[in-house]
């Protein structure tokens, strides 16, 4: 990257700040250790990272190292890049002119993921994922998996803020993978809060809660206080998104508590942020103001775009509620450009509603008529987005469990083969001397090829079915549903996708085994129920499949509504005396055209419908 001579003058200005601010107690330290040091704080204490790095630089000024030198520099751009561009940039610049010499050559991901957070707190959302698209590039070409997971989690979240849900948790799982490999168990946990956030704009509010509260415990055991509060803001965003708004204001406020102890403005903004929204749905419009005004004072120097448009919202809903509706239009203006430059769907959206509720409390029926149908439009598109990720999701995980399964399948015929090769040869070099022992050997081979012809006969019947369940697997009974299609000849068919209400719940509390029974105790009672030619399939979780070939929609409700009343009257005491076990359902008929996945999609639409409806009942879905 060519250098201005005044960045590069700034860059040389920084340098010489840290020599002469260094802590002397660093100064005994080696530079490995510092710039170590400096990597592992980012997620402890920013300060003591930024501290680290600078007195890596100081020490690395007289014994000269541009692997550390660079190592350094992207991490002090990792500190500034959210708080000053310019600054953040010279550190860009002075590791661009170190990575020749450098010997890691992963670094140049690094370099490229700096360069990307830049495009990102400005609002440049697609350059940044371009940047991020690079590193991956880099950290592959270069086989380093610490700097290739770090990539992969910048993509996956960018992924994630622009709507391509499936792509950015196949990044974030294969981020969490290499870091779990590498031991980087805090690493590891960031990861984790990366696919809670994808399941989060993803309108899965529930499941990202848990993967927060699960994160949250291992950032508290670890002592990971920055990483600790990020993750107790983004639980508030969770619970806000499900309307619990007594758990959004505990965890925004334990977040800016933390926030402030750490001196971290960008973070305090941020929680801040998340009060004002929590005191906009109780209408407490001093609350709201208040919280505003320090959030706005705390982001003020910051590059952080979508940061400041978010504030806007927020500003432009008080505004509304103190009637002074011109200037609540003109800040909800703001925040609309804002996340259009940023295509953040979800919280262009939220803006969209607001500022048609404040043309519409205003008296401009017009323009609150146009920019409701503006918000039903990017609503709609928001919500297909969801469901066409969703089913990308779910077929990515069918396909990567398929593909695990043949490879497993194909390594036993192998290893059997070449056992089977290694007994020939052994044959072929003993059979002229000892013919009975050759003999016996055949007989061998002949029993060994026995026994593989029977194992392949087991091997088949177990691709086939749920391992805990006995039924059909998703494999089996997807299959079986694309014969019964093909084999229709205009007869009807019905499906029903039947899963478990709050079933995480009861696996957290009461443990997995508590969970297994249940869920073999519920293919018990659906094998039960339904009766040949319907065939039952668990699809994954708790996830169960029925096929109604000579259905009727009406046939089909009916044997729904038998089923979920059934598993409603299961006696759930001897697991737990608090609850009981329900179960939603999604019904839908085939059409002709239909395939698997569109009859799977419409059921999948009934059942969301179903949970949304207040589970325990039946929906369907007709073409």
């Amino acid at each position: 990257m060519p250098q201005s001579p005044r960045t590069t003058l700034f860059a040389a200005l920084i340098v010489l700040v840290s020599l002469w601010t260094t802590d002397p107690a660093l100064a005994a330290e080696s530079p490995a250790d510092l710039v170590r040091k400096a990597r592992e704080n980012i997620r402890f204490d920013p300060e003591a990272s930024r501290r680290n790095a600078e007195a890596a630089l100081s020490a690395l000024k007289a014994q000269p190292n541009a692997d550390l030198e660079a190592s350094a520099h992207l991490v002090l751009c990792d500190y500034q890049a959210e708080r000053d561009t310019r600054a953040a940039q010279a550190h860009i610049d002075a590791a661009a002119a170190l990575l020749p010499r450098a010997q890691r050559k992963g670094l140049a991901a690094s370099l490229v993921i700096c360069e990307g957070q830049l495009l990102e707190f400005a609002g440049k959302t697609r350059a940044a994922m371009a940047k991020y698209d690079q590193a991956v590039i880099f950290a592959e070409g270069a086989r380093d998996g610490e700097l290739l997971g770090d990539a992969l989690y910048e993509r996956g979240y960018m992924r994630a803020l622009l709507g391509e849900y499936a792509e950015g948790l196949i990044d974030q799982r294969r981020a969490l993978a290499l870091y779990q490999k590498l031991a980087l168990n805090s690493r590891a946990r960031t990861a984790l809060n990366g696919i809670a956030i994808s399941y989060n704009r993803m309108g899965d509010y529930a499941q990202a809660r848990h993967y927060y509260e699960q994160s949250l415990k291992g950032h508290i055991a670890e002592g990971a206080r920055r990483e600790q509060a990020v993750t107790l803001y983004n639980l508030g965003r969770a619970h806000e998104n499900l309307a619990q708004w007594d758990e959004a204001r505990k965890a925004y406020e334990n977040a800016l508590t933390l926030h402030k102890e750490l001196g971290y403005a960008r973070g305090m903004a941020y929680a801040y942020r998340g009060l004002a929204g929590v005191c906009n749905a109780a209408a407490d419009i001093r609350c709201a103001i208040e919280n505003l005004l320090l959030a706005e004072s705390a982001a003020a120097a910051l590059p952080d775009a979508r940061l400041k448009a978010q504030i806007k919202l927020q500003r432009g809903i008080t505004l509304r509620l103190q009637k002074r509706f011109a200037e609540s239009i003109a800040a909800l203006q703001d925040a609309i450009a804002a996340f259009n430059d940023a295509s953040s769907m979800s919280e262009l959206r939220d803006a969209y509603q607001a500022i048609a509720a404040a043309y519409a409390e205003a008296g401009d029926w017009k323009q609150a008529y146009e920019l409701t149908a503006a918000f039903k439009a990017t609503s709609d598109a928001l919500l297909h987005r969801q469901l066409d990720q969703r089913f990308a999701t779910l077929k990515v995980e069918f396909d990567s469990a398929a593909k695990d399964q043949e490879n497993a399948l194909l390594l036993r015929e192998k290893n059997v083969a070449e056992r089977a090769l290694d007994q020939e040869r052994i044959v072929g070099r003993l059979q002229a001397a000892v013919i009975a022992l050759a003999c016996t050997l055949a007989l061998l081979l002949g029993s060994l090829a026995l026994r593989h012809q029977r194992a392949s006969k087991r091997m088949e019947a177990l691709a086939h079915t749920d391992e805990l369940t006995g039924l059909p697997n998703r494999r089996d009974i997807l299959a079986r549903l694309a014969t019964a299609l093909s084999d229709a000849g205009g007869a009807p068919i019905a499906i029903m996708i039947a899963d478990l209400d709050h079933f995480k719940p009861i696996n957290d509390q009461y443990g997995h085994l508590v969970g297994d029974e249940i869920l073999r105790a519920i293919a018990h009672v659906l094998t039960d129920t339904m009766r040949a030619p319907a065939c039952v399939g668990r699809i994954g979780g708790e996830e169960f499949l029925i096929l109604l070939p000579d259905s009727s929609l009406t046939d089909a409700l009916a044997a729904a509504e038998r089923l979920r009343t059934t598993i409603a009257a299961i006696d759930a005491s001897r697991w737990f005396a608090d609850r009981s076990i329900t179960a939603s359902f999604g019904l839908t008929t085939a059409v002709p055209g239909d395939n698997v996945s569109s009859l799977l999609r419409r059921a999948d639409e009934a059942l969301y419908d179903a949970k949304a409806n207040g589970r325990n009942r039946v929906d369907a879905r007709c073409a």
